[in-house]
């Protein structure tokens, strides 16, 4: 195959893929009331196969074939209500990003408020629990031959406490006697 073949069929590929790419579908409509109300309900179903994205929005095939088709129930003069019922029967509640409140429904409804409860119910009962096993202050129950050897124990340690205290104090004394003398001298010295 030459060199020109070859890159007419390139061309000829790229080509043909950008027409395809490039297909938009446009609906007429004689009345902007039935164009709005499409607009409306494409907006408001969702597409099938793409599972979140809204038919407006929507490149599939699938899309497309049901936008045709509430197309041609607008033009047969089917109310929003009648279109949406008949894609609920052949498409299922999946269908519209607001399924009805029914026992098939129950748990898109109910479940996110039912794990919740049951949720804090568990952080509830968890924390709880942490609060009494691991409380700070603990009561012991102290035998009555170890009570005269703790009593003895507190008086020896309050009695080193007044004793350092003393000491503290004297110390302190001791430091502000020497500031007050340091002073002094600093003033004869300025004189």
């Amino acid at each position: 195959m030459s060199i020109l073949n070859r890159f007419l069929v390139v061309v000829t590929l790229f080509l043909a893929s950008t027409f395809v790419a490039a297909s938009i579908q446009v609906y007429h409509f004689e009345d902007p009331e039935k164009e709005k109300r499409f607009a409306h309900l494409t907006q408001e179903l969702r597409c099938p196969k793409c599972q979140n994205n809204n038919l407006a929005d929507s490149d599939a095939l699938m899309a497309e074939a049901i936008k045709d088709i509430i197309y041609e129930k607008l033009k047969a003069g089917e109310s929003d209500e009648e279109i949406v019922n008949y894609l609920k029967a052949r498409y299922g509640d999946f269908i519209t990003y607001r399924p009805p409140v029914k026992p098939s429904t129950w748990i898109i409804w109910f479940g996110p408020f039912v794990f919740l409860v049951i949720g804090g119910f568990a952080i509830f009962r968890f924390v709880a629990s942490r609060q009494t096993k691991d409380s700070p202050i603990q009561t012991i129950e102290v035998p009555e031959d170890n009570k005269a050897m703790l009593e003895q124990w507190r008086n020896e340690v309050d009695a080193s406490e007044v004793e350092n205290n003393e000491t503290e104090s004297n110390k302190i004394d001791v430091a502000d006697q020497d500031n007050v003398d340091n002073d002094i001298s600093a003033r004869s010295n300025a004189k």
